[in-house]
C-alpha cells in the first residue's frame, strides 16, 4: 500500500458499546450493508474491533472478543476478499485467530504492552503493526495524564519501541499518538498543534480523531453532531503529515484528502 498518498481506514464496530456507534451491527446482514457501504464510499481499509477501548467501557472476555471479530473477519473476507482488514485488538489470541481467517494488518492500542504474547506474534507474522500510544488500560488511563513534555514523551516512547522492533526484523510500522488516550482535551489539542514533530521519526502516521470527546466536548455537542468538528481536524491532521485517517465517516473523510492532494504543490 502506498502511503504517500494519505489512506483512510473506516471503523467497524462489532461491539455494543463504543462511544458512538456501539450496538450498530446486530447481524451478518449489517456487517456486510456498512463493508460494502464503506468500500463504495473510498474506504481502503476496514479495522474490525470487538472490544472497546472508550474510558470506562465494559470488560470483555477474551473468548467473547475472539468469538465476535473472528465471526466479522470470516464473514468480510467471504463476501469482499479484496478487501484489506485490520483487527483492532490488543490480545494475540484474538489478533493470531483473526489474520488466519484472512486479518493483514494489527491495529493494537496498547503497543505490545497488554499482552506479552504480542510481540513475538508480531515479530513471527511480520504483517504491518500499528502501534499507538497509550498509559495504562482503558479503565485507568484517564488518571494517567502527567507528562514532562508531552510530544517528547510520546517521540520517545514510539522510539524506544521501534529499535526494539527493528532489531526483530519488523518493518511495517504505523505510529498512532492516541488521541483521547491517556491524554486530557488540552493535550489532544497540544497534540494536534505539534503533530507534524511525529514526522522526525520516519514512519507513517496514523490519526484517529473521528467525532471523539475533544472535538464535541469543545463544540459542547455530542458524538452524533461531531462530524463537522471531525472533518476540519481531519484537514488539519493531513496537513502535518497524517498518512491514514481512522474514521467513522468514510465519505467525508474521503473529500477532506482529495481537497488536500488537489493543495499540494505538483
Amino acid at each position: 500500500m502506498d502511503l504517500s498518498h494519505p489512506k483512510i481506514m473506516g471503523i467497524v464496530n462489532v461491539t455494543q458499546d463504543s462511544f458512538y456507534d456501539g450496538g450498530k451491527i446486530q447481524s451478518d446482514h449489517d456487517l456486510l450493508t456498512q463493508t460494502e457501504y464503506m468500500l463504495k464510499q473510498g474506504a481502503d481499509i476496514l479495522d474490525v474491533g470487538a472490544y472497546s477501548s472508550r474510558p470506562g467501557a465494559l470488560e470483555v472476555s477474551m473468548e467473547g472478543e475472539r468469538a465476535r471479530a473472528v465471526s466479522a473477519v470470516r464473514c468480510i473476507m467471504k463476501e469482499f476478499p479484496e478487501a484489506v482488514v485490520s483487527i483492532d485488538s490488543f490480545r494475540a489470541a484474538v489478533v493470531e485467530a483473526c489474520l488466519e481467517e484472512g486479518a493483514a494488518m494489527i491495529n493494537d492500542i496498547s503497543g505490545c504492552e497488554l499482552d506479552e504474547n504480542m510481540f513475538a506474534l508480531v515479530s513471527s507474522r511480520n504483517v504491518p503493526y500499528i502501534m499507538m500510544h497509550m498509559r495504562g488500560n482503558p479503565e485507568t488511563m484517564q488518571q494517567m495524564t502527567d507528562y514532562g513534555d508531552l510530544v517528547s514523551d510520546i517521540i520517545d516512547y514510539f522510539n524506544v519501541k521501534l529499535n526494539l522492533f527493528q532489531k526483530n526484523g519488523v518493518r511495517d510500522v504505523i505510529i498512532d499518538p492516541g488521541f483521547g488516550f491517556a491524554k486530557t482535551t488540552e493535550q489532544n489539542f497540544e497534540l494536534m498543534r505539534k503533530l507534524e514533530l511525529l514526522r522526525l521519526i520516519n514512519v507513517p502516521v496514523l490519526c484517529g480523531v473521528s467525532r471523539k470527546s475533544m472535538i464535541y466536548k469543545t463544540l459542547d455537542c455530542g458524538p452524533g453532531e461531531a462530524l463537522n468538528g471531525t472533518t476540519a481536524l481531519h484537514m488539519v491532521s493531513l496537513m502535518k503529515g497524517a498518512s491514514i485517517l481512522r474514521v467513522h465517516d468514510v465519505k467525508e473523510a474521503k473529500e477532506a484528502v482529495v481537497l488536500f492532494e488537489a493543495l499540494k504543490d505538483k
